[in-house]
């Protein structure tokens, strides 16, 4: 498959290309790139451009050229800013952890979806549609729908085509697991969700930006919702089961 390229700025756009393999998980780590000459060809473009963007993704940490076999991914950025994030949420309540993540969220996931509106290719698209029909096909499946859920709103972070967003944001949605399982379990939650995601879809193939960002304040507002319910069944759970030391008294 060819990559050809045009523009004046070839090694900053062939490095965009390579990076976006690498961070979409087309590329993982010890991959092994094609040689200089393979890739030359591919992008069409010369081999002083290919040497450059090689230069260019070392000195970012995405691969590393090992003299006499080749040039391999060794992404590991991602996972050192996924253990740091990991060890803050250490801190504090789980209440707290919680709270904050779905605050980072909030923050974060809004401009986000705006900027997919503006980005998105139709692969994009095509992979966010296949998302929402995983879910929908795992209505009975909480670790299924969980999964395609992830993947919605990592796609979303990959379409933004900001190199640094699906990094922050990967190192936030694998966290919020426990949220997305009570919410699953709130009736009418999962629906409610994909109500949402296709709202969402729907504004990014409009290319509707402000469309995007409102659709996905209203996805948030919709989770914290459900996992404010989750948690107040949860309490509700706790506060009926029997006391064993009672249960021993009239034995």
């Amino acid at each position: 498959m060819e990559h050809r390229i045009r523009s004046h700025r070839l090694f900053e756009q062939v490095v965009d290309r390579i990076s976006g393999q690498i961070f979409e998980g087309v590329l993982k780590k010890g991959d092994q790139l094609p040689n200089e000459r393979a890739l030359a060809e591919s992008y069409g473009v010369s081999r002083t451009v290919i040497r450059e963007a090689m230069k260019a993704l070392v000195s970012e940490g995405l691969v590393e050229v090992r003299t006499g076999h080749g040039t391999f991914v060794v992404d590991d950025t991602a996972g050192a800013f996924k253990n740091s994030i990991t060890t803050l949420m250490r801190v504090g309540g789980d209440a707290d952890r919680l709270r904050e993540l779905v605050e980072l969220r909030e923050l974060l996931e809004p401009g986000i979806a705006a900027l997919a509106a503006r980005r998105a290719s139709e692969e994009d698209i095509g992979k966010l549609e296949a998302s929402i029909a995983d879910m929908s096909g795992a209505m009975d499946d909480l670790d299924a729908f969980i999964r395609a859920d992830n993947r919605f709103h990592k796609q979303l972070a990959v379409a933004s085509r900001n190199r640094l967003i699906p990094r922050i944001l990967d190192s936030v949605v694998d966290m919020l697991n426990e949220l997305r399982g009570g919410i699953f379990g709130v009736e009418g939650g999962p629906e409610r969700g994909q109500s949402h995601h296709r709202t969402i879809l729907a504004a990014i193939k409009e290319r509707d930006a402000a469309a995007a960002q409102i659709a996905m304040e209203d996805h948030l507002a919709q989770v914290k919702r459900d996992s404010e319910a989750a948690a107040r069944r949860r309490e509700r759970q706790g506060s009926v089961e029997p006391n064993p030391d009672e249960e021993n008294e009239h034995e």
